[in-house]
């Protein structure tokens, strides 16, 4: 039995950015940033959550959601 992977888990994309907004996710351009914001959870843990969020729409006109993950640099998607 194949174990199934919940569609929102973050996975790991690659961003082209310019001072922190994306401007080509997965190698298509962004047209337009809807919203961005900011995520800190579980500040109390050792692993707490520092994530900045966009919601993008693409030049082919997809919703993307992206967040820069800002204690390791990296970029991940998730489902818009």
């Amino acid at each position: 039995m194949s174990k199934s992977v919940s569609p929102n888990v973050p996975r790991p994309v690659s961003v082209k950015a310019h001072r922190g907004v994306p401007l080509v996710v997965a190698g298509e351009k962004v047209e337009a940033v809807r919203d961005s914001w900011l995520i800190e959870d579980q500040w109390w843990t050792e692993c707490p959550i520092r994530r900045h969020y966009h919601e993008l729409v693409g030049v082919r006109g997809r919703n993307l959601v992206v967040f820069c993950d800002l204690r390791t640099g990296g970029w991940f998607r998730q489902a818009a």
